[in-house]
C-alpha cells in the first residue's frame, strides 16, 4: 500500500441557529475543549499534514481559535451545500497532492483510528475512487442513506429528502465523512449540480458521479456514537455526557476509584494516577495532573493544578490555576489556592486563602489565614519557610517573608518580614473593664422597658 499525505477539510460554515448563541457552534466546549479542537486533535493524530476549516458567519471567532495551531481558514460566503463548502478549500490546498478527508466541525468524537481506516480503504488494492464513512444508528432519522452490498461496494447514495420509501427503510446511513484523492476531489466537486429538493450542492453526489464514470466507491462502517453531531444545547449536553462516561470508565480501568462516578466531571486533559480516590461531586477544569495515592474529597473544584503523590484535597476545596501541591501536602475544607506552592508535608487544613505564595515543607497554615496579595493594582508574593507555624486568623500582607521555624501568633496582621525562628505577634493590647458589660445590659434593658 503506497503511503500518501493526508489533508483534512473541515466543514463549519453552518449558521448554528439551533444553538441560539453568539459563539460559533463548533467552538462550544465538550470537556472544556471546543468541539472543533477535539476533531483537530484526532485528525492530527491520524497524520493529517494540512487542515482547512471552511467557515461562513463568525469567521473571525474560528480563525482566532485555530490560529495558534497552524490551521488554514476558507470562507463560504453563501451556504449552498456541503459540496460547495468543500470546494472552497481548494485554494488553501493548492499544490497539495494526496488524500483529503472531508468531515464536519460539529462531530468531535471522530477517532484517529477510524480516519486511518478510511484512508487505508481508499488505498486498498481494489482501488476505489471514494471511501465513505457509514453507520447504523438506533434511529436513522433524516440521515442520508447508503445503498451498498455486503462487501461494502456502494450502488447509490441518496439524501433523505430525495429518498424513496424503500430507500428510507435502509438502515446504513451516511456520516458525510469522505476520503478521496485531491486529484479526483476538485473535478468531481465542480461537476456537482443542485437538482434536488433543497436546491443545494450535496457532497455525496460525488459518489454518484464516480459511479457514473465507471469507478467504485466503498463504505467503511463505524460506531454511531463516534459520529454524533451537535446542533443544539441538548445535543451538546448529550455529547458531554457520553464523553464523561467514557473518561470515567477509563480512569477506573487505569486504577483510580470513583466513589460516585456519575458525579465526577473531568476536563479533556485531566491526568489521574493510580490508587487515587475521588469522592462525589468533584469538578476538574483544564490543566490538572494528579499523581498516585491522592485523595480528593467531595465537592472540590480543581483547575490548572498539579497534585503530587500522597496529597489530600478537600472537602470543599478550590485549587485554581498555578496551584502546586508537593508530596504529602494537605488542603482541607474551604481552602483556596491560586499560583501557590504548598511544600512537601505542608498543611492548610481549613478556611484559608493562599494566593501568589510559596509555603515551605511541613509548614502549618492555621484556620482563617489569608495571604493579602493584591493592592488593587499589582500582585505580590508571600514566602513561608519550612516548619513555620501560622496561627489562626492571621493576615500576611504581601510582599512578606516568614522565616524557617518562625511562629506567627493567631490574629496577627504581618506586614514586615519575620526572621527564622522568630515569634511575631501583632495585636492591640487588650483593654479590660470589670463589670462594664453588666452595667451596659442593665441600662439597655431599662431603656427597652421604658420604650425609649
Amino acid at each position: 500500500m503506497a503511503e500518501q499525505p493526508l489533508a483534512a477539510i473541515i466543514l463549519a460554515a453552518g449558521q448554528g441557529t439551533r444553538m441560539k448563541s453568539d459563539l460559533h457552534k463548533v467552538l462550544h466546549p465538550v470537556a472544556g475543549l471546543p468541539m472543533l479542537h477535539h476533531l483537530l486533535h484526532s485528525l492530527k493524530a491520524a497524520g493529517a499534514a494540512r487542515q482547512v476549516v471552511v467557515v461562513g458567519a463568525r469567521r473571525e471567532q474560528v480563525e482566532a481559535s485555530v490560529a495558534p495551531h497552524g490551521v488554514d481558514i476558507a470562507h463560504q460566503a453563501e451556504q449552498l451545500g456541503t459540496a460547495h463548502a468543500a470546494l472552497q478549500a481548494r485554494a488553501a490546498l493548492a499544490g497539495f497532492d494526496g488524500i483529503a478527508i472531508v468531515c464536519f466541525g460539529d462531530t468531535p468524537f471522530l477517532r484517529p483510528d477510524t480516519i486511518a481506516r478510511l484512508k487505508d480503504r481508499l488505498l486498498a488494492d481494489d482501488a476505489p475512487r471514494i471511501a465513505v464513512l457509514g453507520f447504523v444508528p438506533d434511529d436513522a432519522k433524516a440521515y442520508g442513506r447508503i445503498i451498498a452490498d455486503e462487501a461494502g461496494s456502494i450502488a447509490k447514495m441518496v439524501e433523505f429528502k430525495d429518498a424513496s420509501e424503500a430507500e428510507r427503510a435502509v438502515k446504513l446511513c451516511n456520516s458525510g465523512v469522505t476520503a478521496v484523492r485531491t486529484a479526483d476531489l476538485w473535478p468531481l466537486l465542480e461537476r456537482v449540480g443542485n437538482d434536488n429538493a433543497a436546491g443545494e450542492y450535496y457532497l455525496p453526489d460525488i459518489v454518484m458521479l464516480a459511479l457514473a464514470d465507471g469507478d467504485r466507491a466503498v463504505v467503511v462502517e463505524t460506531d454511531p456514537d463516534e459520529l454524533i453531531g451537535i446542533n443544539s444545547r441538548a445535543e451538546l449536553a448529550e455529547a458531554e455526557s457520553i464523553w464523561q462516561a467514557r473518561r470515567r470508565a477509563q480512569v477506573m480501568a487505569d486504577g483510580a476509584s470513583l466513589i460516585a462516578p456519575e458525579t465526577v466531571w473531568f476536563a479533556h486533559d485531566t491526568v489521574v494516577g493510580r490508587d487515587v480516590v475521588i469522592e462525589p461531586n468533584v469538578m476538574f477544569g483544564p490543566g490538572v495532573t494528579i499523581a498516585n495515592n491522592v485523595v480528593i474529597h467531595a465537592f472540590s473544584h480543581i483547575e490548572g493544578a498539579t497534585i503530587a503523590s500522597g496529597c489530600t484535597v478537600g472537602p470543599f476545596a478550590r485549587l485554581r490555576p498555578g496551584a502546586d501541591m508537593r508530596e504529602g501536602a494537605k488542603v482541607g475544607n474551604f481552602v483556596e489556592m491560586k499560583k501557590a506552592v504548598l511544600g512537601p508535608g505542608a498543611k492548610a487544613n481549613h478556611l484559608t486563602y493562599l494566593g501568589d505564595a510559596t509555603v515551605g515543607a511541613n509548614a502549618n497554615i492555621g484556620a482563617g489565614t489569608i495571604t493579602c496579595n493584591y493592592d488593587g493594582y499589582f500582585k505580590y508574593q508571600t514566602v513561608i519557610g519550612e516548619n513555620a507555624f501560622i496561627g489562626s486568623n492571621s493576615a500576611l500582607i504581601a510582599p512578606v517573608k516568614i522565616g524557617r521555624d518562625a511562629i506567627v501568633a493567631a490574629g496577627s496582621a504581618v506586614s514586615r518580614d519575620v526572621a527564622d525562628g522568630e515569634l511575631r505577634l501583632v495585636r492591640a493590647e487588650q483593654l479590660v473593664k470589670p463589670g462594664w458589660a453588666d452595667r451596659f445590659h442593665d441600662a439597655m434593658r431599662k431603656k427597652k422597658r421604658e420604650g425609649k
